[in-house]
């Protein structure tokens, strides 16, 4: 999951130069360059490893299972697949290289790296958050409107909607492949310096604040506040429904309600993690774009900018077992899939079986 840390890394300056052993790597064209490791970066990359091996086992077990197992193929767990493919995508390129710049001061992916890496971070920023918005757009269709009866072609339109979030995130994210380029930075030591990956140079303030405060909107405020809003009319209806709906004759509508309520609950918990995993991030950046003239070195910013990039990229790794949380349907088949104690056609005939009352 996301905004990318676009503006250089803040390690506090004398305390960081005492612990920096050498370390010789070598290049895709041969050639052996000398680097200073920092020791303490080697915990932080073991955090990273941990969270890109649990989202990575997760996130492809969730996507077998709404995939593979027919009674999971409901609207919103095809949504939840893109979800957590853009997760997949951005644990396997971005949360390595994000590693990378704790272990070591300079980068070492070149300038094609420069450009590919924020551009695929910021295109799943943009899935996660977006998916999130439609998705609490379906249960608010769902929940408003209870007696409406999915078409055939609902699986195609949500695909086509699905590939729709896409195109439009990889839009979204274009400008960041354009303008991030490799720059030199100082550290306000005397002829200290470092090259770093950003999207503008150390140079004016106007750009980075511009560049700060529509990620802020584009990707955080405004899609959780039309999230808000869909929630605010979803707790309006179920609450008039739970006055209109009569308590005999309608078991089959009172069991499709309370279905659609534990999934919108469900939905309104990836909200929540996503808001809260995200929003430091967003915080930091903003801060050091209003700062960009200045670089801090100070170890309390660095150790918030350290959690929160820990944090944003967890929310790549949490949802799966969020999901396990929140539904035993889901929580059934998930283990199925990911202990292989039950062959796909196996499976696959059992959730044939299953009902029909949509769930996550």
């Amino acid at each position: 999951s996301r905004p990318p840390r676009r503006s250089p890394p803040r390690r506090a300056g004398s305390w960081l130069s005492a612990l920096n052993v050498s370390a010789v790597l070598w290049d895709s064209s041969g050639n052996h360059h000398r680097y200073n490791i920092w020791p303490p970066g080697v915990g932080i990359a073991a955090v990273y490893g941990v969270i890109i091996v649990v989202g990575l086992v997760g996130n492809v077990t969730l996507m077998k299972t709404c995939l593979l197992v027919k009674s999971m193929r409901t609207v919103p767990n095809l949504f939840l697949s893109s979800l957590a493919l853009g997760d997949v995508l951005l644990l396997l390129t971005c949360a390595p290289v994000d590693a990378c710049r704790f272990l070591v001061d300079e980068w070492l992916f070149g300038r094609v790296g420069c450009k590919l890496i924020p551009f695929i971070q910021l295109t799943s920023v943009g899935v996660s958050v977006f998916t999130l918005t439609a998705l609490s757009a379906d249960r608010y269709k769902a929940i408003v409107k209870p007696l409406d009866i999915r078409t055939s072609g609902a699986k195609l339109s949500v695909g086509l909607r699905a590939a729709a979030i896409w195109l439009f995130s990889v839009t979204l994210a274009i400008p960041e492949a354009v303008f991030s380029d490799l720059h030199t930075f100082t550290t306000g030591q005397p002829n200290e310096t470092f090259v770093t990956c950003a999207p503008y140079p150390h140079a004016g303030e106007l750009h980075p604040r511009i560049h700060s405060t529509a990620s802020l909107l584009t990707f955080y405020i405004i899609p959780l506040f039309i999230i808000s809003v869909y929630y605010c009319f979803i707790a309006r209806s179920l609450v008039r429904s739970s006055v209109d709906i009569p308590a005999e004759g309608h078991l089959h509508l009172q069991r499709q309600m309370k279905s659609r309520k534990r999934l919108a609950k469900s939905v309104l918990v990836f909200v929540g993690l996503f808001a809260v995993c995200w929003l430091p991030s967003h915080v930091i950046y903003l801060y050091r774009s209003y700062h960009y003239d200045q670089v801090d070195t100070s170890l309390g910013h660095f150790v918030a900018s350290v959690c929160a990039r820990i944090l944003a990229f967890t929310n790549s790794c949490i949802n799966p077992f969020a999901l396990y949380l929140t539904s035993k349907s889901f929580g059934k088949h998930f283990r199925k899939q990911l202990l292989c104690c039950t062959s796909p056609r196996r499976l696959r005939g059992q959730s044939s079986r299953s009902t029909n009352v949509t769930t996550v």
